[in-house]
Formats: structure tokens, sequence, C-alpha cells
């Protein structure tokens, strides 16, 4: 897969805080849905993230409203996410249902993972 075809989500903190985005980036690239074997950047399960008054919000989705891993994922991001920013962190939910066509990096339907 070539880099053009990831779709990079474009985050409040590209405008405001652009010299966070790798590190960001890099942070949460290391959470990784347990179920699917891919991180929270490429299945685009982080929406957005920004910094107001001196803390961070990220704003996540999970792949379903029942996941059963949910609570540690939104965990292990938090952790990630207060790693890479230094500072106290919000986790805000989303309440958009996940679908493939949200995924940064569409290479797992390569993989034959899905139909």
């Amino acid at each position: 897969m070539s880099d053009s075809e990831i779709q990079e989500i474009q985050w409040t903190i590209h405008q405001t805080n652009p010299e966070l985005v790798q590190t960001v980036r890099a942070k949460l690239s290391e959470v990784i849905d347990p179920e699917i074997g891919m991180t929270i950047i490429q299945l685009g399960l982080i929406r957005n993230v920004e910094i107001r008054d001196g803390i961070g919000h990220v704003k996540m989705l999970l792949t379903t409203p029942f996941c059963p891993y949910g609570p540690a994922l939104i965990e292990m991001t938090k952790a990630k996410a207060v790693e890479a920013l230094n500072m106290p962190v919000n986790i805000e939910m989303s309440m958009d249902v996940w679908d493939l066509s949200m995924m940064e990096d569409p290479s797992a339907l390569d993989w034959g993972m899905y139909a």
C-alpha cells in the first residue's frame, strides 16, 4: 500500500498544535484492537484530538457498541494520549456508528479480513 492510499483524519491539533500530531499518532498507534489486530489509528477510531484550557480531548468510537474490549481500549487510549500530550486527557465517546469507510488504512481489506 502506498502512502497516497492512507486517508489520514485531520484533527483539530493539525491546525492548532501541528508539532504534536506525529507524536500523538505514534503513541495512539500503540493501541491495538485485540479482536481485529489493527491499531486504533488504522481503524479510524480516533475522530478528533484537541487541546482546550490545558486539557487534551480525544474523541473516539468503537468498532461496535458492544465491544467486549471497549473499556480496556478506552483506558489504553487515554494513557497513550496522556503520554503524547503530557497533560490530562478526557476521552469523549462518539455516537457515530463505525464502518469500513472510516478506516485510515484500508489495507485490512487486502488481507481478506472482510468480504
